[in-house]
């Protein structure tokens, strides 16, 4: 990994959050995906070596209490959620490279080595806890089978997070006045042999790691108050039968009442294996494309490769809620397994809805299969989520807004420019229109804007690449308004020729430029101008070169290629 401007001569890998496998996503959930698809687009865009990945979390308690409820295996009633996720995802033009599940062999295969690697290195110990038990239905209650009172603020808390206060992560043992969230019954404790990783041994290289850390600012400052307080080692053991097997056994159960003692059955927490899906997801993207291609242990692996010594330049792409996991646990366990450690953690805000937070019991949100069932188009829904308000800030979603955004900026300022243009051209040039350059200011606008689409990338900001874009676009439609080549037709034919050209060189870059936004439009875009192959293997160099014709003898040229907040 290095620390310089991208594009860099290492190979990339951005990823998202692991969404769970247990219930339908909604525009919250999307505007973290659409966040790390429209970056990992940018980053390709300026010609970094990139793979976009990640997968569905199968794991954990919530998945096991819907399943039970449902009356199914935890494996069947997840695994149905993941093909949903998987069909999903592409129908809002977000493209994995790889899209994988943590419950697959390969990512089994691979927790279990770097566990191992873990107990190898003397990162991990056997400690008696304390863990919830519920004495009527004698069962023991890991994570969010229980809640109580966070020790730490007060608030109302699941067993494993302070969800509604702190946003502390909480281990086995510590949530106060337990209660079963199956039986509702009260919960006591009870001690139990777990397994532990001593995340505190590395306070002090956590702390050098946030300072070198890039991305969102809430990603760095909010680690650091919890390494202050100091740090507590990690259960990474579960009481549970759903989940990835602990690894050669090793740690046996306390007595159950009756006085028999008996091997303990162990699973991994879920937030050791969910991370390790990154590295699994981009190895099954190297088999399936060859390592020529894509190299996942020259990304993920120090000293793995001789021209990355260091590793690949990783970046994360999460929901706010998880910044604990991503920035203390996780590159604690690639510090102690010499993988390389993130360059940076883009932690995206909430989103609301008309003020009020989304609840999926209330059912309310915008949820996104019904936003395609209604006949909307993914890619104003993509600009409008990247674009409205800075990544790290809570956004609120209303229809009246959206509706306001899309059509003054998309349609407004975009599509008017690329309207006008595009159809003067078709009605004045049979051959399109002829000139040696762009004009010295459209040339230099061009080189602006791919500029500032660079400087939005370093600077992981999303919303920057499409002010970038819309920038262009603005100057575009100032241009072709000054210029009034309407009039220079029969004036002075041949500037008349060179604005046109200028516009449709304008076009070609806003094409470039915009498709990690609207991906489906500029490749129509891409096409109606004529240009040879695709608009998504199109990098920055290909908005400096001359347009390779204009879209004169296109029918298509003649249609309106205005996006529009209405129905398709």
């Amino acid at each position: 990994m290095s620390h310089d401007d991208f594009p860099t001569d290492d190979p990339a890998v951005v990823t998202c959050g692991l969404p769970y496998a247990n219930g339908d996503l909604h525009i919250g959930h999307l505007r973290t995906y659409v966040g790390g698809d429209v970056f990992a687009r940018a980053l390709e865009r300026l010609g970094q070596e990139t793979a976009f990945v990640s997968g569905s979390d199968m794991h954990g308690t919530p998945v096991a209490v819907n399943a039970e409820q449902e009356g199914v295996s935890p494996e069947a009633f997840a695994l149905e959620w993941h093909e949903r996720y998987a069909e999903t995802f592409p129908e809002f033009n977000v493209e994995f490279d790889n899209y994988g599940h943590t419950h697959d062999e390969t990512n089994t295969e691979l927790t279990q080595q770097l566990v191992r690697d873990l107990d190898a290195g003397g990162h991990l110990y056997e400690k008696e806890i304390m863990v919830a038990y519920d004495p009527v239905d004698d069962q023991f209650l890991p994570d969010r089978y229980v809640e109580g009172t966070c020790p730490y603020c007060g608030a109302h808390a699941r067993g494993d997070e302070c969800d509604e206060g702190c946003q502390r992560h909480l281990e086995p043992g510590e949530v106060e006045d337990p209660v079963s969230t199956i039986s509702g019954n009260p919960a006591e404790y009870r001690e139990r042999t777990h397994k532990f990783f001593e995340v505190s041994a590395f306070a002090d290289y956590l702390s050098g790691f946030l300072d070198r850390l890039e991305g969102t600012s809430n990603a760095r400052n909010q680690p650091r108050e919890w390494i202050e307080q100091g740090l507590q080692d990690w259960c990474i053991t579960r009481d549970m039968d759903w989940g990835i097997d602990y690894p050669g056994g090793g740690a046996t159960a306390s007595p159950r009442e009756g006085g028999e003692t008996a091997e303990q059955d162990l699973v991994l927490y879920v937030w050791v294996d969910a991370p390790i899906e990154y590295i699994s997801s981009t190895k099954q993207y190297t088999e399936r494309v060859g390592a020529e291609t894509f190299d996942w242990e020259a990304a993920w692996k120090e000293g793995a490769s001789d021209e990355h010594p260091e590793g690949g330049e990783i970046v994360h792409v999460i929901g706010r809620d998880i910044i604990q996991h991503h920035t203390i646990f996780w590159p604690a366990m690639l510090e102690a397994t010499a993988h390389a450690e993130p360059r940076a953690v883009m932690a995206s805000g909430f989103v609301t809805l008309d003020g009020k937070g989304f609840s999926t019991s209330r059912d309310r949100a915008v949820w996104a299969d019904e936003y395609l069932e209604e006949g909307f188009h993914p890619d104003p829904l993509r600009y409008y989520l990247a674009t409205n308000g800075g990544f790290q800030q809570d956004v609120d979603f209303s229809w009246e807004k959206f509706a306001e955004r899309v059509n003054t900026e998309l349609v407004g300022t975009v599509g008017n420019f690329l309207y006008r243009s595009l159809l003067f051209a078709h009605r004045n040039y049979e051959a399109g229109p002829q000139a040696d350059a762009p004009s010295d200011a459209v040339a230099e606008r061009i080189e602006e804007a791919i500029d500032d689409v660079a400087a939005a990338v370093n600077d992981y900001s999303v919303r920057a690449l499409g002010d970038a874009v819309t920038g262009l676009a603005r100057f575009g439609n100032e241009y072709i308004q000054r210029n009034e080549p309407w009039n220079l037709v029969d004036e002075d034919p041949a500037e008349a020729e060179q604005v046109i050209y200028d516009c449709v060189a304008l076009a070609k870059a806003i094409a470039v430029l915009f498709e990690p936004l609207a991906p489906e439009k500029t490749e129509r875009l891409w096409t109606q101008l004529g240009e040879p192959g695709s608009v998504h293997d199109a990098t920055v160099e290909a908005a400096r070169e001359a347009p390779a014709a204009t879209c004169a003898s296109r029918p298509s040229c003649s249609s309106r290629s205005k996006t529009s907040a209405s129905r398709r």
